[in-house]
């Protein structure tokens, strides 16, 4: 365990909240021999991002609590599936199946996807698997299975026995219409099967019996069992008595609503728990993430391009702060993530429980030391056409000489993800553009110096001839302007990598082994030739990629178009792997590319 004089100075915000809750519980917890931490879902559309951000940062704080005391501690992961359906969300298939099924229990709906017998236990399931990846411990609680199980019982005849109590606080809060018709009773219509939101006119204390009225008809019904819910606000507060829960984050939109369950709490007969209110997560417009409207990231997408490891960090960082969550945030996230990894190790204790990843990897994280950022990578596969691990790897090894893959995992993982995060996020947004006469000839001259450079190998050197390309072609006063022009033609963005340490990467100087066409290779060069020739100065990348495609179909490659970039970067450039032809076309120009492959053939 850490030296309790360091986890009492720390400012770190899960040992902020484990020693609150430490301090003001422990008579509680003590005498029930555990601490329980509570995270809740209602699981009315497919389970997002921020669910998962409840789970992460109550496990960080449980990890900060086993550094303070011995006693056990449980999360319950509480789903709220006995509530009525009262939308159907945007994102889900068979919409028809839910609009005949609006306000029944959620675990009554039948599921859209037709995977499981209900809605709810779909995205009961898929919010399991999703912790269950992260290897989070927790114990899942379904509110059907428990009230049909009769396991409320108790804790339902004391809100019946309380009804006048719970009502007085409640009611207030309440708009002037749902005054009329408010109980914390929602019966659960015979019928229809539907949760209803209807008048109580009579309470039987004794029975354990409410009658409400449906139209026009008055029916009586127990309370146990299954046979009525409770209103949430009401139902949060009995879980917290139920449970005996010490700890419980919520929204920042619910600190009101929190409140409310507290007092019903008490009322009930038991002190809430510690609470912890953290802001929420927006989309790329700013607007509130929803289950329902399916908006921002989803898990499986960030898992898609990024490791879970920079997902948890992310969760950590500011949680009392809004944070937009788009996959624009998802490189950034990454990097950030390799250098909390690389400081680690060079840290006190002191420093480390301070350190993100103190708290992503519960005290332990990898050792490996990162070779580069993962913004870099993205670069690279743009740059080198890359698509696949394989030619990325050969890059990093003229890099890294001596490197091993087996002793980066980390780095092995990254580039799996720099290859889709391009595809998917990147690729469709780039905005390449030709270089005006001024450019070119500095490109130009860039390309001349770099090639007459001896110490490929040291990137401040070449950063340093970078500089002064751009001072000597009419950029000293802006240099800004001078790198901008580079990215946006060559990576066709408006940022970039620092370009010392990308072309040191990337390489100047190689050992080329030229490839000697065979006849049927050199007359489709040919061909390719005729058609780079019929294209103009002002045609679109894209476009110039598509003839080359052309090319390669109708001379043999219709089956794998692979082998015939192959062909053109073995002869062209005397290597397996190039950069887009569209866009070297483009950047190169047409005659020059034309002239270039002529005196490869010859």
């Amino acid at each position: 365990m850490i030296d309790k004089s360091i986890i009492e100075a720390t400012s770190s915000w899960p040992f902020v909240e484990a020693r609150k809750l430490v301090k003001e519980r422990q008579k509680i917890y003590e005498k029930k021999g555990k601490i329980t931490l509570q995270t809740g879902y209602g699981p009315s559309g497919l389970p997002h991002i921020g669910t998962f951000a409840e789970v992460a940062r109550t496990t960080m704080m449980v990890n900060a609590i086993k550094q303070l005391t011995n006693i056990p501690t449980e999360i319950i992961t509480f789903s709220d599936d006995m509530d009525g359906l009262r939308k159907v969300p945007d994102n889900v298939p068979n919409k028809q199946i839910l609009e005949k099924n609006l306000h029944k229990p959620l675990t009554s709906v039948p599921d859209p996807f037709s995977k499981y017998p209900s809605f709810g236990e779909h995205n009961n399931e898929m919010l399991k698997k999703f912790l269950n990846e992260f290897k989070f411990n927790y114990n899942f609680k379904s509110s059907t299975e428990i009230y049909k199980k009769g396991l409320f019982n108790s804790a339902l005849l004391l809100v019946l026995e309380k009804y006048e109590k719970i009502n007085e606080i409640v009611i207030p809060t309440l708009g002037k219409e749902r005054q009329k018709t408010y109980s914390p009773f929602l019966p659960i219509c015979p019928e229809t099967g539907e949760v209803l939101e209807v008048p109580v006119v009579e309470i039987k204390k004794k029975e354990g019996k409410i009658i409400y009225q449906n139209g026009e008809k008055k029916i009586e019904t127990e309370v146990i069992n299954g046979k009525c819910k409770l209103q949430w606000k009401v139902d949060w507060a009995m879980r917290w008595y139920v449970f005996d829960v010490d700890y419980e984050m919520y929204g920042k939109d619910l600190i009101e609503s929190a409140n409310l369950s507290s007092k019903i709490c008490k009322i009930l007969g038991k002190t809430s728990p510690h609470g912890f209110a953290y802001e929420m997560f927006l989309d790329e417009k700013g607007e509130k993430i929803s289950k329902s409207k399916g908006n921002g990231l989803t898990i499986e997408q960030w898992l898609k391009y990024a490791s879970p490891e920079s997902l948890s960090l992310y969760m950590y960082q500011n949680p009392k702060r809004a944070k937009k969550l788009y996959a624009d945030v998802v490189p950034k996230a990454v990097d950030e993530y390799l250098t909390c990894v690389d400081k680690f190790a060079q840290q006190d204790t002191k420093n480390r429980i301070l350190n993100p990843i103190w708290h992503v990897h519960n005290g332990n994280p990898p050792k490996e030391k990162s070779i580069m950022p993962f913004s870099v990578l993205l670069n690279l596969v743009g740059t080198s056409n890359a698509s696949n691990k394989d030619v990325l790897w050969k890059f990093i090894k003229r890099y890294k000489k001596d490197i091993k893959i087996s002793e980066h995992p980390i780095l092995d993982g990254l580039i799996e993800y720099a290859l889709k995060y391009f595809i998917d996020i990147v690729k469709p947004n780039k905005k390449y553009r030709k270089p005006n006469e001024k450019e070119k000839k500095a490109l130009q001259d860039l390309v001349k110096r770099l090639e007459s450079f001896k110490d490929s190998a040291d990137p401040e050197a070449i950063q340093t001839i970078v500089y002064s390309v751009g001072k000597d072609n009419g950029y000293q006063e802006n240099l800004r302007e001078w790198f901008k022009a580079i990215y946006e033609i060559i990576f066709g963005d408006q940022n970039g990598p620092r370009m010392g340490f990308f072309i040191s990467f990337f390489g100047i100087k190689e050992n080329k082994k030229y490839k000697k066409p065979n006849s049927a290779e050199k007359k489709a060069l040919e061909e390719l030739i005729k058609v780079i020739s019929e294209c103009d100065k002002n045609m679109l990348p894209e476009d110039i990629q598509t003839k080359i495609y052309s090319v390669g179909k109708e001379n043999g490659y219709k089956d794998n178009l692979r082998d015939w970039f192959k062909l053109i970067y073995e002869v062209v450039f005397g290597d397996e792997n190039g950069p887009r032809m569209g866009f070297f076309i483009s950047f190169f120009g047409v005659n020059e590319t034309k002239e270039l492959i002529i005196s490869k053939l010859k």
